[in-house]
């Protein structure tokens, strides 16, 4: 026996010790790298692909969504990561796996690109031939396998947030790591202009190509290294299950049938996917018609109108540290999410009235304060979400709520550019055309409350105990 262990009262197995701050932090680290190769693919490559390459825009957007649209099998491998350990852990190897192939197929979706680039240039302009079907089929396929990546080890990790945090500290734990997000995309802008900096408009193909390759090799290298270094140990340490008498089976016998048993046990199961879906489609619709809102309506230079992300990033640091250290706790989480819901439809409704006044000022506002409250409700809502995840099946559960999230940001952006589009056909001014997707934007943000205010944690928790209990009861006989 340890010294200094602490042993649950009723099992008499020894209680995982609770995670502190400094571990809080480190396990951020993940997330900091997520939206470094999301600034990879999203920022850096769509430049490329689009500008300096020529593919078509629609062909562009259609293969940077496959990550998106192939999140599906996120509920596959939280379940996979409940039933199967991989070396011995539940989490930690599948957030390693997944890291390793992401890393390497972002390099790999760069050489296809290339050779797209040359089967493309033989006929001086985009034409569909054998060459460019072939090679856009292999991009299509790289990316895919870039999703499915993305998909296991986030998912892996979340799960991994559910067993090392306790009901009464996860919204801190999400504020921390949550937080490290917008530091990823900071330091992602930072380190891709540095290694692009040497890049003109006169800059030739060949120095294009390789100054793109090694941001390629350094920055997912990067990333995979601070996979590593952000849950190196913790699983082992901290894991509620790597030391309960009553998770011992954890989900080890339940197959994929018996998950999805598990997951539609409870109505309040639905309720709270739909509140994600909807919650998260308004969230984002605006993402793709911002920096067009700037250019069209406020006459912003390109290089003014990149810089509002800042503004945006600003309010959300601000939010996930103040909101998970002392507003949720405070409040509670299904409250702060219910205020936070209307926090973002009130500010959506503020950038569509920026608009009539063309005051750039008071648009780099508005983003501040929807910064705000997009981190105030996204802190209330991953807390809850957790609390909505039983902790016997925890991937599972996580990959279930990873899909809601993953489709409907997909989603959001195609329906945000769609209304753009209808507004400018029916409306008599561009003012009036973006603040139609800013107005359905706020109704939207309304409507979710309705989902919220149906979702009841502890009916959740109760009937899922008991399907879950019946699920290893069926095993057993």
């Amino acid at each position: 026996m340890a010294s200094g262990e602490v042993f649950d009262s009723e099992t008499k197995y020894p209680v995982a010790p609770r995670v502190n701050l400094p571990t809080m932090f480190r396990l951020g680290l993940f997330q900091m790298g997520l939206s470094m190769m999301s600034i990879l693919t999203l920022g850096v490559l769509n430049r490329v692909m689009i500008q300096e390459i020529a593919i078509p825009a629609t062909l562009v957007s259609l293969v940077l969504a496959l990550p998106a649209f192939v999140s599906p099998s996120r509920i596959w491998f939280g379940q996979m990561s409940d039933a199967k350990p991989l070396w011995g852990y539940h989490r930690t190897a599948y957030v390693w796996v997944g890291a390793a192939i992401f890393a390497i197929a972002a390099f790999l979706a760069v050489q296809v690109m290339w050779q797209l680039n040359n089967a493309a240039s033989v006929s001086g302009a985009w034409v569909w031939t054998t060459q460019t079907i072939g090679w856009t089929a292999l991009l299509s396929l790289v990316f895919a396998i870039y999703g499915l990546a993305i998909c296991a080890s986030g998912t892996a990790f979340a799960a991994l947030l559910v067993d090392v945090s306790e009901e009464d500290n996860r919204s801190k734990v999400v504020g921390v790591v949550w937080s490290m997000l917008m530091v990823g995309i900071i330091v992602g802008a930072i380190i891709s202009s540095s290694l692009l900096k040497q890049l003109t408009p006169e800059a030739t193909p060949e120095t294009l190509q390789a100054s793109i390759n090694r941001l390629f090799i350094i920055v997912p290298a990067i990333v995979f290294g601070l996979a590593i270094a952000s849950t190196f140990g913790v699983e082992k340490k901290y894991s509620q299950y790597s030391s309960r008498s009553t998770l011992v089976n954890r989900e080890d016998s339940i197959t994929l049938d018996a998950a999805w048993k598990i997951l539609t046990a409870s109505p309040q199961t639905g309720l709270f996917f739909t509140f994600l879906v909807v919650m998260t489609l308004c969230l984002f619709m605006q993402d793709p018609i911002l920096e067009p809102y700037a250019g069209q309506v406020f006459k912003l230079p390109l290089a003014e109108s990149t810089k509002l992300n800042i503004y945006y990033g600003m309010g959300l640091l601000v939010a996930y540290a103040v909101a998970g250290f002392l507003i949720v706790p405070r409040l509670g989480k299904r409250r702060s999410a219910r205020l936070g819901c209307m926090l973002v439809a009130l500010c959506a409704l503020l950038l569509g009235i920026s608009g009539f006044t063309a005051n750039a000022a008071f648009l780099k506002f508005g983003l501040v304060l929807f910064g705000l409250a997009t981190g105030f409700l996204t802190t209330a809502a991953i807390s809850l979400m957790l609390d909505l995840t039983a902790a016997e099946a925890a991937g599972t559960f996580i990959g279930a709520w990873g899909l809601a999230q993953s489709i409907s940001r997909g989603l959001a952006v195609v329906i945000g550019g769609t209304l753009l589009d209808i507004g400018r056909r029916v409306l008599p001014s561009l003012e009036l055309a973006y603040g139609l997707v800013f107005a359905l934007e706020a109704v939207g943000m309304v409507l979710s409350i309705g989902f919220l205010n149906r979702v009841n944690i502890t009916e959740f928790q109760t009937t899922t105990k008991q399907a879950i209990a019946s699920v290893l009861e069926s095993d057993l006989d």
